[in-house]
């Protein structure tokens, strides 16, 4: 089957279109014919992660299509169902942290970008039917990252004010809308005009220049809950805009890793910091209830086809997204 598969060298240099055999799945898995998938900043990390010494991988988390066989014992679909891939692998119940044994669809399982993906058949659910393919194949790793940071880790309430630095992502789009859809103030960052602008279409209260004194763009205004994803560039500007006793969530660190903080300002400031991941399959039923009553749907950026994967990659990793790029492959 045609994919796009990492092998025999490191980094973006691994990366290429071709052929692999194809998977059949085994007992309590499906296989899924695929039609859409979602490109995130994951599938720029698995390049690096997955070693040139390894064995071919296919990459990719994303995706949706219709089920084209199943392995024996599957009862809660059937050949021919239209559904959605759920990537969070080996989590089934809302927890403080993911259990030993989890992992994510793409590495260091075959994902998505490919003809056909074998997964369990616990983590594939039926396609809304208000989303399009697109929107399907794009839709479920960011929605599910925004919704546990957002929800379960940050227990966003109607009357908080968020602030969400880097607006450009899959996720930060998501967590604009979710948090709109509960009544909160909502406000986001950009170096993009832009993204600003289009923040604003979205619902943001108000959209800031990323580079600009953020405390004085807001009149001092301090906020309740801070989602933080850009990591080293924006993490102390984030934290000072939290109000005494507020709470920031990171997952993500896209400008790098390490940072240095006043510890001695963090405890008099009585803040709250919060990691966060993906999440598990309850929170994943969860997410789709909500985005069904409030008729959420993803942003969307661009769609490429397969083979034009170099292109997908190029623009995610220069940030000039606003929102999801996905692939069509059927």
């Amino acid at each position: 089957m045609k994919a796009v598969i990492h092998a025999e060298k490191p980094g973006y240099d691994g990366l290429f279109y071709g052929e692999i055999e194809e998977m059949h799945p085994k007992a309590g898995e499906v296989r899924v014919k695929l039609k859409t998938a979602g490109l995130n900043h994951r599938d720029l990390m698995v390049l690096h992660r997955h070693k040139s010494t390894d064995p071919p991988l296919v990459i990719g988390s994303d995706g949706a299509g219709i089920i084209d066989a199943v392995g024996e014992g599957v009862i809660n679909v059937q050949v021919g169902d239209e559904v959605m891939i759920n990537p969070s692998l080996g989590w089934k119940e809302k927890s403080d942290a993911p259990p030993k044994g989890f992992e994510i669809l793409g590495l260091p399982f075959h994902g998505t970008f490919a003809e056909y993906v074998v997964v369990p058949a616990e983590n594939v659910v039926h396609k809304p039917k208000f989303l399009t393919w697109e929107e399907a194949g794009v839709l479920s790793l960011a929605a599910l990252t925004a919704y546990r940071a957002l929800f379960t880790r940050g227990q966003v309430r109607k009357d908080m004010k968020v602030l969400i630095p880097g607006i450009g992502s899959g996720v930060a789009t998501f967590l604009l809308q979710f948090a709109k859809a509960v009544g909160a103030t909502v406000y986001v960052t950009s170096r993009s005009q832009d993204k600003c602008k289009k923040a604003l279409e979205l619902g943001a209260d108000k959209a800031l220049d990323s580079n600009e004194d953020w405390n004085e763009a807001l009149g001092g205004e301090k906020v309740d809950l801070v989602i933080e994803c850009v990591g080293a560039a924006t993490f102390n500007k984030s934290l000072d805009q939290l109000r005494p006793g507020g709470t920031i969530v990171t997952f993500g660190s896209s400008t790098g890793d390490v940072i240095q903080f006043d510890l001695r300002k963090f405890f008099y400031g009585q803040y709250n910091l919060l990691g966060s991941t993906m999440g598990s399959a309850e929170e994943y039923k969860e997410m789709l209830q909500f985005i069904e009553t409030h008729h959420i749907k993803p942003v969307m950026d661009q769609m490429y086809s397969l083979d034009q994967f170099d292109q997908a990659f190029h623009r995610m990793e220069t940030a000039a997204q606003l929102g999801k790029i996905g692939f069509y492959i059927d």
